[in-house]
């Protein structure tokens, strides 16, 4: 890519594999946002890239049992495709 890049090793309908470095990945897309613009994305722009919204509106501020609510409307509504992954965004802020 022709610009700065960051991938997640983050299995299809799973959770990130390393998840300090999804949440290191996470949060420093959060602090770039602020100044740059900043592309998330998976395979099918659903399951993980709704995950990975979610838990930056968790970072944002917005209360992480709404947080898949949020993103379903303001994104997608079949974002955030499995239980796993709704757990995972319920229980980002808690490390």
């Amino acid at each position: 890519m022709p610009w700065d890049t960051r991938w997640l090793r983050w299995p299809d309908f799973r959770l990130p594999a390393d998840r300090v470095d999804a949440r290191d990945a996470l949060s420093e897309a959060w602090r770039r946002a602020e100044d740059e613009r900043v592309e998330v994305a998976c395979g099918g722009g659903r399951g993980r890239t709704g995950t990975a919204l979610a838990c930056l509106a968790v970072l944002d501020g917005v209360p992480a049992d709404k947080a898949v609510a949020f993103v379903r409307e303001h994104y997608d509504a079949r974002a955030i495709e499995t239980a796993w992954q709704r757990r995972y965004v319920e229980r980002f802020n808690t490390g």
